[in-house]
C-alpha cells in the first residue's frame, strides 16, 4: 500500500524539503509514502473556475488507479492522531492505495472535494502550503507509530 501526497505547488523552502525527506525514510518498506507535487496554475488573468479546472486535470492525473482519495479541506473532519491512526489502519486493511490532497491557493476545486472519499482537516488555523506537507507527513508517520507500539509517539 502507498500513501500518495497530491500537493498543489513545487517549489517548497529548504526547511521543508528537509523535513519531508526525514520522515519519508522512516516509513517502513511495507507503508510507501510518496509525493507528487503538482504545478501551480498561473494566475493571470484567470477566473477561479479556470484554475480549478487545470489543476483538477492536474491532479486526477497523479492520482494512482482505483486510489482511494482523502481531500485535505478546513470543512473537513477534524480528527486526533489515535483517529489518524484508525484510520490509516483501515486504509492498510484495504489494501488500496491512498492519495491525499492538498490545494493550491484558491484550494481544491468544490465538486473534486465533494467527490472525495474523505476530507479531513488538519488544523483550524491557515497553514503555508509547505508546512502543511510536512505537518501531514509527520501526523501520518506518528499514526503509524501508534500502531506500531513505536516509541515516537507517547500520551
Amino acid at each position: 500500500m502507498r500513501l500518495v501526497i497530491v500537493a498543489v505547488g513545487q517549489r517548497v523552502p529548504d526547511w521543508a524539503q528537509t523535513a519531508w525527506d526525514d520522515y519519508a525514510k522512516r516509513f517502513p518498506h511495507e507503508l510507501k509514502v510518496e509525493l507528487k507535487a503538482i504545478k501551480t496554475e498561473p494566475r493571470g488573468s484567470k477566473t477561479v473556475e479556470q484554475l480549478y479546472a487545470a489543476e483538477r486535470k492536474r491532479i486526477e492525473e497523479a492520482i494512482p488507479k482505483g486510489a482511494r482519495i482523502v481531500a485535505l479541506d478546513e470543512r473537513g473532519t477534524s480528527m486526533r492522531t489515535t483517529a489518524l491512526a484508525d484510520r490509516l489502519k483501515e486504509w492498510q486493511l484495504g489494501g488500496t492505495d491512498v492519495a491525499l490532497v492538498i490545494g493550491g491557493p484558491d484550494g481544491l476545486d468544490p465538486e473534486f472535494r465533494q467527490a472525495a472519499h474523505e476530507r479531513i482537516r488538519l488544523s483550524d488555523l491557515t497553514l503555508p502550503h509547505a508546512m502543511v506537507r510536512v505537518l501531514l507527513i509527520e501526523q501520518l508517520y506518528r499514526a503509524w507509530s501508534v500502531n506500531a507500539n513505536h516509541p515516537y509517539h507517547r500520551e
